[in-house]
């Protein structure tokens, strides 16, 4: 199974991709897309990274599972690719970029020019079976992306994480928030949006971190 990540990000997660758990990971990996279906294809398993190297990170977004319905994953958290409908919680935070910050909502939840900009769309779980949510749950994948998190925090500076639920928000603890700004709200699920997702204005709270570090904003 070729895994293809960024050269940058491969050095940084060297450890984490030669240590015995992830091997164990890989090959439960290729057992698994070889037997059923699985979400996101096997080449987009890896694209938050490739699309957004380490050097480039300016805000993270943490997703939990990558959707498991056909033809929505593709590699980047709450993200969709072109001509699927928004799923309910990407469509509540398409709705709140537009009451933060005037932007009309998209026809495409494809967030790949977030990704672009130095969004990195990560979910704790980069793979997930047909129709089974958290099926690849304690798998590896967590203290994996556990890393991730780390090295983000260790390595670069000014950078926003935005926890939204308390899956996300657990994270928190791997995150030195001297150098960093975290911003918490609910889930933008349909279950939890309403207690205070919605007017959160987190992105452009974003925003105004970025500018006031004289780093470029992002186009929401």
């Amino acid at each position: 199974m070729q895994l293809k990540i960024d050269p940058v990000w491969k050095n940084q997660l060297k450890y984490s991709l030669e240590d015995e758990n992830f091997k164990g990971l890989v090959s439960f990996l290729e057992n698994e897309y070889s037997k059923r279906t699985v979400y996101p294809d096997q080449q987009d398993i890896f694209k938050a990274f490739n699309l957004c190297p380490l050097q480039k990170v300016k805000v993270v977004i943490l997703g939990q599972d990558p959707y498991h319905g056909p033809n929505q994953a593709h590699g980047l958290s709450f993200s969709v690719k072109d001509g699927v409908p928004s799923p309910p919680s990407l469509a509540n935070i398409l709705k709140e970029i537009k009451t933060d910050v005037g932007k009309p909502i998209p026809i495409s939840g494809n967030l790949t020019r977030w990704e672009e900009q130095g969004v990195f769309l990560l979910n704790a779980t980069l793979t997930v079976r047909a129709q089974e949510p958290g099926s690849h749950q304690k798998k590896g994948w967590e203290e994996f992306t556990d890393h991730v998190i780390q090295t983000i925090s260790q390595e670069r500076k000014d950078v926003i994480f935005l926890l939204w639920g308390g899956f996300a928000q657990k994270k928190a603890p791997l995150i030195d928030e001297k150098k960093h700004l975290i911003l918490k709200a609910p889930h933008p699920s349909p279950l939890s949006s309403y207690r205070g997702f919605f007017g959160c204005r987190h992105f452009s709270k974003t925003n105004e971190y970025l500018r006031t570090k004289d780093i470029a904003p992002i186009e929401w």
